[in-house]
């Protein structure tokens, strides 16, 4: 390695470990909460799980697959020697943040190597940038861990697709949108029963798992739980309630069953129980119209950055829940996509960058305001969903694109 490439390689990570400790840091100092879930939420559970008491997603239906609850009590035990110096809940940030930090090196260390080639320095800058612009949001939510199991995954396709496979599904377990980038690395590449097999079976053993443990209707309780809440504010299709609720025409209220905060207006409901069977409905055109291009011998490294891309976008579009870490979930396949096809992928990798900037500005920074429906950060949150459908457009665009030939070599 020369000595240009070794001080490349040494400032990524130096901006690496640097955002780290900031958006860590921002977490402490920004308003509304922005690591509540890790400590109001994810703590009790862990604490609830190791002491004897109810194991969610074993013992009680839960609103994420059950891996998640893993990080959770591994920042638990991690937690454990600080709690003497520190508390128990500022031990468990403190915890939290190590454990997604050395998962995101993992990551980090997979993409770069030792003399990182420049489409994969391209995509670490994103990452870092993407980090840094979304803020604590992206550190301290489950949706931080998902991220590395996505880039490794997403990386090793080519190669090491069973391997790759198995991360997706893992991740997937741990929260559902990873399985969106496993579905079109199956639908995009040629190892695709490959890919399929290994899934099956590290799902059959999770739920293997699960039985021996207890769980039986719980099992896919993750995709039942929500089912019936109502349209989140901060989701997409909200957005023009929002608008009523500034008018004084709609409401924002909490709801202590999810600890959110949804709309209650006429027509919510009905805006809030179509997007379920919109989403099912573009997500199988999605993947009827990369199966055409993949069988008309579209490259893979063409058509699975923007099949992934789209795929994951319409799951954040057309949900009833917006929540501010799902921008978390655009990070892989962009990374992905300026790895293997910078000219294709400059316009979303920008795009998802100002997504980041938007969400931070609306949550936490402006949240109270936002809760109040106050005009400006109703006007923020309204430019960052119009994003997210531009965005939509342009993956899709670009997946109609992807030309037909037998070549399927990844270049960087």
């Amino acid at each position: 390695m020369s000595r240009g490439s070794a001080a490349r390689v040494a400032l990524l990570w130096v901006a690496f470990l640097a955002v780290h400790v900031a958006i860590a840091v921002m977490g402490w100092l920004y308003p509304s909460q922005p690591m509540g879930d890790v400590v109001l939420v994810y703590e009790p559970w862990s604490a609830a799980a190791l002491s004897g008491g109810p194991i969610v997603g074993v013992t009680e239906t839960w609103v994420y697959p059950q891996l998640a609850l893993l990080p959770m009590l591994a920042a638990k035990l991690l937690a454990a020697p600080l709690v003497g110096a520190l508390g128990v809940s500022s031990a468990y940030l403190v915890a939290w943040a190590l454990l997604v930090t050395a998962l995101d090196a993992w990551a980090f260390a997979v993409l770069v190597g030792r003399s990182a080639s420049r489409p994969r320095r391209r995509g670490a800058w994103f990452w870092v940038a993407a980090l840094l612009l979304l803020g604590p949001i992206a550190l301290y939510r489950i949706d931080a861990v998902t991220v590395p199991f996505a880039v490794v995954g997403g990386l090793w396709l080519s190669r090491r697709p069973a391997v790759a496979a198995a991360l997706l599904t893992i991740g997937a377990w741990i929260k559902i949108w990873p399985g969106a980038l496993l579905a079109a690395a199956i639908v995009a590449a040629t190892t695709r029963m490959r890919m399929l097999l290994t899934a099956a079976a590290v799902t059959a053993m999770i739920i293997g798992a699960l039985l021996v443990l207890g769980a039986d209707s719980e099992i896919f309780g993750f995709l039942t739980e929500q089912t019936g809440r109502g349209l989140q504010i901060e989701a997409v299709a909200a957005t023009p309630f929002l608008w009523l609720a500034v008018a004084g025409a709609a409401r924002i209220e909490y709801s202590f069953d999810i600890l959110t905060f949804q709309i209650d207006a006429p027509g919510a409901e009905a805006v809030g129980a179509v997007l379920t069977p919109l989403m099912l409905v573009l997500v199988i055109a999605l993947a009827a119209i990369g199966a055409r291009a993949a069988m008309r011998g579209a490259s893979f490294s063409r058509l699975l950055p923007p099949l992934a891309l789209s795929l994951i976008v319409t799951l954040i579009v057309l949900n009833k829940v917006g929540s501010p870490q799902f921008q978390t979930w655009l990070i892989a396949p962009v990374l992905l996509w300026l790895v293997w096809d910078r000219a294709r992928a400059t316009t979303p990798a920008v795009i998802v960058l100002a997504l980041c900037g938007l969400t931070c500005l609306v949550y936490p920074l402006s949240y109270d305001a936002l809760l109040r429906a106050e005009p400006l950060p109703v006007l923020v949150l309204t430019a960052r969903n119009a994003l997210l459908v531009v965005l939509l457009l342009v993956g899709i665009r670009a997946l109609v694109r992807v030309p037909a030939h037998r070549s399927s070599t990844i270049k960087e």
